[in-house]
């Protein structure tokens, strides 16, 4: 779906990056290699296609399999060209800001000037205001710079097209496997390198955006974060408890307008209200106990379950607000997880990576937050962030990484628009938190901060 009402992402790449060591063929008259790196010696992404010089002209069969190629590499012109048209539309959001913060310093110093005829009490109050704005003028700075990187990028794989054009007119019988394993690796690196634009740190969390009001007090909604393109399905479930219907609307259209809905029968009750729907299928916790379901909405049958050793249920270890919201499934961009506390960890809550397709556990984390004190938390980027309360003023307050192992206290607030919060989870491909606030379905669009070094490259 498209965002609704988005919120400028301000996009900060620090690039720290070493020299980057070019190797040229052999004999570039017999033979022609693509080389790419993430990174160049100003720690740009880039690739770099040294073709050879061609003193014969040979066709075959195979030129076949080279226009695939080439077909491949326009697929990831356009992945590219995508990136760069939403870094281009939120660096025009950074130029007006730039613009305005400019001309506050200007209107700053000509009030400064004059000072003697402004109320002292105000005019230190504007000062103190622009001592905090002044920080962002070099981070704007920083994007314009980083934008233009992108730019370049978006050039070396419209030069590797049209290399790759060139060569086949003009390529007959050369190394083809060599030529594949390079672009597959070429088309790795792109989609690493998106990858990285794509994550980053949580700094903001827009107002809230009511989308529809229905069902009870406590439910779940939300989109697949892998649905095809142009799949805007939006998948409906109220209640947490004694309930087996999940409600499918075509599109968020209809969602909003009508109440025209498709309803899938689930064969046991859902718990709580910490429900996913990844790639096709639905993954629940099966009421009163500590099995997670995936159900295939294409096949309407159970594809898998599996128990979640050791981890509470039945209102053990549940959320602030109750619910038996024990264990609570969500995405991110690196995949599935649930959330839940054990006994072994004293109810704290335990983290844990779980494999689509079998639902076993990856990898666990163990936190030393307790669980019953959270009021809803999901995954961003492989960092949980947790909420200190689910009614009045609430805010992120919590966050732990799971690629360092390690906690912060932060303090970002979530306008908590209909004082009770009883779902809440991020979809990655909106860049968007869902939930389920009294009897409203509400989105937040989110604010990252990205910071990639070169060894994540």
């Amino acid at each position: 779906m498209q965002r609704v009402n988005k919120l400028m992402s301000l996009i900060v790449l620090v690039l720290m990056g070493t020299e980057l060591t070019q190797v040229l063929p052999a004999n570039p008259e017999e033979s022609w290699q693509v080389y790419s790196s993430a990174q160049d010696s100003e720690g740009r992404c880039v690739c770099t296609v040294v073709a050879p010089q061609q003193t014969m002209c040979s066709r075959d069969a195979r030129t076949k399999q080279l226009r695939q190629l080439l077909e491949k590499v326009q697929n990831m012109t356009q992945s590219i060209q995508v990136l760069d048209q939403r870094t281009q539309r939120d660096l025009q959001y950074v130029v007006k800001m730039e613009d305005q913060l400019r001309g506050l310093e200007t209107k700053f110093r000509q009030v400064e000037e004059n000072h003697k005829q402004n109320i002292a009490k105000q005019y230190k109050a504007i000062k103190a205001k622009m001592a905090e704005l002044r920080p962002l003028i070099p981070v704007l700075e920083e994007y314009k710079a980083d934008a233009r990187l992108v730019q370049q990028f978006k050039e070396e794989v419209q030069n590797l097209t049209s290399s790759l054009s060139l060569l086949q007119q003009e390529m007959g019988a050369y190394d083809y496997d060599d030529l594949h394993s390079r672009v597959v690796s070429l088309e790795e690196r792109l989609r690493a390198c998106m990858q990285k634009l794509a994550c980053g740190k949580l700094t903001g969390i827009s107002d809230a955006i009511t989308i529809k009001t229905s069902g009870s007090r406590f439910g779940s909604w939300m989109t697949d974060p892998l649905a095809p393109e142009g799949d805007t399905r939006v998948w409906y479930m109220d209640g947490y408890h004694n309930n087996r219907f999940v409600r499918e609307y075509k599109s968020m259209a209809d969602f909003m307008t009508s109440d025209n809905f498709t309803s899938h029968r689930l064969p046991h009750p859902w718990s709580g209200t910490g429900q996913v729907v990844y790639n096709g299928s639905i993954y629940f916790n099966k009421f009163q106990s500590n099995m997670i379901i995936k159900f295939d909405f294409r096949t309407s049958t159970i594809s898998k379950s599996q128990r979640l050793d050791n981890a509470g249920n039945s209102n053990t270890y549940h959320y602030a607000w109750g619910g038996h919201s024990d264990i609570d499934l969500m995405v991110d961009e690196g995949g599935l997880w649930a959330v839940y506390a054990t006994n072994q960890n004293a109810g704290n809550i335990v983290i844990s990576k779980l494999h689509p397709l079998t639902l076993h556990i990856i990898q666990s984390w163990t936190t030393n937050h307790p669980r019953r004190s959270a009021g809803e938390s999901f995954m961003i980027c492989g960092t949980l962030y947790v909420t200190n309360g689910y009614s009045g003023g609430t805010k992120v307050y919590y966050a732990y990484h799971t690629n360092s192992s390690t906690y912060e206290y932060i303090d970002i607030v979530l306008q908590n628009k209909y004082s009770h919060i009883s779902m809440l989870d991020y979809n990655p491909r909106d860049r968007a938190l869902y939930a389920w606030n009294n009897g409203h379905q509400v989105l937040y669009n989110v604010t990252l901060f990205h910071v990639i070094r070169s060894e994540q490259l």
